[in-house]
């Protein structure tokens, strides 16, 4: 049996290869302005808008049931990196609208909100694969974890955008298959 937990790290797994793509885009003089664009909309569609919705409205609430507190401790934590990740997004999307503006130095900012991104997020991803997961897994039972996988399920095939996780996946393959052949 898959896991809640299991499906939120295979989330890392793609994840952390957009980041990869990222830190080797960050040492190109002229990145492709599409390529930015399309590593932003996963960042925004699947990382925040699939995976960390799976983990703020459902996990951590169900968590914060068993006891963990929403004041202090790991989900406060992994909250607030979410918050910080989603201020490096918007440096990049804002100054991705003033690169196209003509502002030259804008670019120099993208980079710096991606080398954030990619730093803050593979800290966080290591923090909850290593710490909050194995908490979650003690304290959740196999019908809680079956649960969640079901409520995910709809998360990933039912999204805004019209696309569906392995839409995104396919994604990180393309730009995988570019940056990092």
């Amino acid at each position: 049996m898959k896991t809640a937990t299991q499906n939120l790290e295979e989330d890392h797994i793609q994840i952390l290869r957009l980041i990869k793509v990222m830190e080797r885009i960050t040492q190109l003089e002229n990145p492709d302005e599409v390529h930015l664009e399309l590593i932003i909309k996963v960042i925004r569609e699947f990382a925040d808008g699939q995976h960390h919705a799976k983990e703020e409205q459902m996990l951590f609430p169900l968590l914060v049931e068993k006891g963990f507190s929403n004041e202090s401790g790991p989900v406060t934590v992994m909250l607030h990196d979410h918050e910080q990740g989603r201020l490096f997004v918007k440096g990049m999307v804002e100054n991705m609208l003033l690169m196209k503006t003509g502002d030259l130095c804008a670019f120099q900012d993208i980079y710096t909100n991606m080398l954030g991104y990619t730093e803050l997020l593979k800290s966080h991803i290591a923090k909850e694969n290593n710490v909050l997961f194995r908490m979650a897994d003690q304290v959740l039972t196999n019908t809680e974890q079956e649960r969640l996988q079901l409520e995910f399920a709809v998360v990933e095939n039912e999204t805004k955008t019209g696309r569906s996780k392995d839409d995104y996946i396919a994604m990180v393959d393309d730009l995988t298959g570019i940056y990092l052949p």
